[in-house]
């Protein structure tokens, strides 16, 4: 399966392919003004299954490189130069992320107080542990 999507203004556009190694929702604060939302909808995919294309500036948040369109400013990506994956920001998809659900929910200790806990979903007060 293949995906496309891109930023705002249409100045950046990528594609992936396959699923999605993992995904999840981020309720902390650094998501949120990054967002502009109450959460971070996101998911990590292969380094070798994105395609990107257009111009991307970056700045270094508490999660990593986050990769935005100098241009209109849509947030897309987060990654490392040196890293074998990449966290889409899944909003940014075309036609919107409708086919993927969150395996797993991060800083729930901030999630909103009117937003319930997803069932099928993992749930994380921080940080997810890391997995060897």
């Amino acid at each position: 399966m293949t995906r496309l999507g891109g930023c705002n203004c249409g100045q950046v556009r990528y594609s992936l392919e396959g699923e999605p190694t993992r995904t999840g929702i981020c309720h902390c604060e650094a998501c949120r003004k990054e967002s502009g939302s109450a959460f971070s909808f996101f998911g990590f995919w292969p380094r070798s299954a994105v395609t990107m294309s257009g111009e991307i500036s970056s700045w270094r948040s508490r999660a990593g490189e986050d990769r935005f369109c100098p241009r209109c400013g849509s947030s897309l990506f987060c990654f490392e130069d040196d890293s074998d994956e990449i966290e889409i920001k899944l909003g940014t998809l075309d036609g919107g992320p409708s086919t993927i659900a969150p395996g797993y929910e991060l800083w729930t200790i901030r999630r909103e107080h009117w937003l319930a806990p997803l069932d099928a979903a993992e749930q994380h007060e921080r940080d997810r542990p890391k997995r060897s």
